[in-house]
């Protein structure tokens, strides 16, 4: 790469890193620039997951406060996400993408939508609900089973799991709109780096990128926490929204 290249790479990692710990579509920014500097796609997509490990790492670190109020919800939605990473990563290396990566889009459109009306959905859901019934501040095995195949989604390929898990959380469970942030996060680390160590071992990489993105994603994942946890519940929904629905168009 030449000195421009590396540091359109080491801007690429800084911007995903706070769209990691932000709206959750880190890959809309990162995987089209490996792209553009002519990685093969799936080069581009295995080292693209290795090298926003570290943004993972920094934003779930700027959400600890968070992830410390519902611990249960916390651990099931690690371990979920790290073993359904785990399929994804071996749907990824073992079978044909196209099928799957044609319904992609469409799936992270759905997810948009279900950000975008949850609030109202929440709503009309609470009416059958008792009115002593306990805030949801645990998993139902319907979210558990919703989440683990987000996990899949984000080993498989990952543009826009953040968003998917961002709808299952948010009609899913009743925690405020900064836990559900935080959370999203660590999901997103927990598929990158089960995904990533398995393509660290099996998968071509180019450590070159792999080095840059992680520089870059190490600052921005935790810049992105913190503006994340001061965004307003309405502003980040929209921003969610508008960055899948980008996320999607591209990949049309």
């Amino acid at each position: 790469m030449t000195g421009l290249e590396q540091l359109a790479v080491l801007g690429a990692g800084l911007g995903a890193g706070i769209l990691s710990s932000t709206v959750g579509v880190a890959s809309l920014l990162s995987f089209p620039v490996l792209v553009g500097l002519g990685l093969p796609p799936v080069v581009a997509n295995a080292s693209n997951t290795v090298g926003l490990i570290p943004a993972g790492l920094s934003g779930s670190f700027g959400y600890r406060a968070e992830l410390r109020e519902h611990p249960r919800i916390t651990r099931v939605i690690l371990t979920c996400c790290a073993l359904g990473a785990v399929v994804g990563a071996a749907l990824l290396l073992a079978l044909p993408a196209a099928a799957f990566e044609a319904a992609v889009p469409w799936l992270i459109l759905l997810a948009c939508g279900l950000v975008g009306v949850q609030p109202w959905v929440s709503r009309g859901l609470a009416r059958y609900r008792d009115a002593g019934d306990a805030p949801r501040h645990h998993l139902s095995p319907l979210t558990t089973a919703f989440a683990g195949l987000t996990g899949v989604y984000g080993g498989y390929f990952g543009a826009g799991a953040g968003v998917m898990m961002v709808a299952v959380l948010g009609l899913g469970t009743d925690v405020e709109l900064r836990v559900v942030n935080a959370l999203k996060t660590l999901s997103l680390l927990a598929g990158n780096l089960v995904a990533g160590l398995i393509f660290v071992v099996v998968a071509d990489l180019d450590w070159a990128a792999v080095g840059l993105l992680a520089a870059g994603s190490v600052v921005g994942g935790y810049l992105g926490a913190r503006i994340g946890r001061r965004l307003p519940s309405g502003v980040f929904r929209a921003a969610v929204v508008l960055a899948g629905v980008a996320v999607a168009v591209l990949m049309l």
